[in-house]
């Protein structure tokens, strides 16, 4: 038996963590603003729901809180906010204003560091615990992005990866970032992946590719720790 948290885990790509990733008999807390659709699901695994604002620097430690002295094995943290139309063909950063910037900032930067040093006592009781962020092709060199806030974030988010990676060595805990190109998103996990594939003709990837990724990364000896994986969409030619 596991247990997990999952940050993020509303809809999309959190919400098909928490479907796909746990086994019956693991337990599961779910950490959103929203409740999850995926609480009522009955597949033997214990969901446990913490609703929560990351934007409040306060909900760290009372995630924490909710754990009381469990021990964690596995937590995802999977959060990001972008740009206002920042996917749209007419953005530009003349007109993103300084305070969205900041938000931007302190949701993807500020509460992924607070967040996950709330929690490393709950990993450290864990006999190989395991942390992984979801990053974003976006922080790669050379992604041609003008997002200028959001890649920060997610060349930050490599960051905090590499220096959280060293603290917790010395416990055993594998620390591993994710990168991953333009997802299927919108398409629920439950829908599988061929209907992905066919509504966007090949070119996002789908939810459960990033599922059995993280699958793999459990599911590995507490000898291995893999550092970084990215996975661009194959017609992804910048990356």
């Amino acid at each position: 038996m596991k247990n997990y948290l999952v940050f993020g885990a509303s809809k999309g790509l959190g919400d098909a963590f928490v479907r796909g990733v746990p086994e019956p008999g693991d337990k599961v807390w779910v950490v959103s603003r929203s409740q999850p659709e995926s609480l009522s699901l009955q597949d033997g695994v214990e969901q446990v729901w913490i609703q929560a604002d990351l934007a409040n620097l306060a909900a760290a430690g009372q995630i924490a809180d909710r754990l009381g002295e469990a021990p964690l094995d596995v937590v995802i943290y999977n959060v990001g906010i972008w740009e206002k139309e920042g996917f749209e063909e007419h953005y530009t950063f003349d007109k993103d204003e300084p305070e969205d910037i900041s938000r931007l900032i302190h949701v993807n930067i500020t509460s992924a560091i607070v967040g996950l040093q709330a929690l490393l006592p709950h990993l450290r009781r864990s006999a190989a615990g395991k942390i992984i962020l979801i990053g974003s092709t976006a922080g790669l060199p050379n992604a041609n992005s003008t997002q200028v806030g959001f890649v920060a974030s997610k060349f930050a988010i490599r960051g905090i990866t590499e220096a959280l990676r060293e603290h917790v060595r010395q416990d055993g805990i594998a620390v591993t970032c994710i990168n991953p190109g333009e997802l299927a998103a919108e398409i629920p996990y439950a829908e599988g992946s061929e209907r992905a594939l066919t509504e966007y003709n090949g070119t996002r990837i789908p939810l459960q590719d990033m599922v059995a990724i993280v699958k793999c990364l459990v599911s590995l000896s507490p000898a291995a720790c893999v550092k970084e994986i990215n996975v661009p969409a194959i017609t992804d030619t910048n990356t």
